[in-house]
């Protein structure tokens, strides 16, 4: 079941990004990384066809983002991911100065927002992002549970 609001463009581009990661057989992650509203830097899961374990949809789309702004640095930047990211990718967040966090579907097995180690919240975080789960949850849900469906 879809939402009965409009989709905001960058979670639509989100997802179009994971519909891809699975085509390619990767894991169906997409992340969108926005400033001012425009998009500066997207990914999809790539950690199968790059042969790098740090490949994660998040991951990609800062990277691009800070190579395209020319600065590490994300401040003022909003990231769009169609899964609650993982210890790893929060970390990233933090260091890049990520403003607003938007995911869709929460991780309860690897997420670190609302899950797991709530990295956000600890007192070691030095940087914490406005956070909005729940976007395109069901979307990105049946994407997910789809694709783990054909491999069992």
């Amino acid at each position: 079941m879809s939402s009965p609001f409009p989709l905001p463009d960058p979670m639509r581009r989100a997802l179009a990004l994971a519909r891809a990661a699975e085509t390619a057989g990767e894991v169906p992650i997409g992340a969108v990384v926005t400033r001012n509203g425009i998009i500066i830097g997207e990914g999809e899961n790539r950690n199968r066809r790059d042969h790098d374990p740090t490949a994660h949809a998040e991951i990609v789309a800062m990277r691009a983002a800070a190579i395209h702004l020319g600065d590490f640095r994300l401040t003022g930047c909003d990231l769009w991911v169609t899964l609650e990211p993982c210890p790893m990718c929060a970390g990233a967040i933090s260091h890049a100065r990520i403003a607003r966090l938007y995911y869709a579907v929460g991780d309860p097995k690897g997420g670190a927002i609302e899950q797991g180690p709530r990295l956000f919240a600890q007192p070691q975080c030095l940087h914490r992002p406005e956070v909005y789960g729940g976007l395109a949850e069901a979307e990105a849900s049946a994407l997910l549970r789809d694709f783990f469906a054909a491999r069992r």
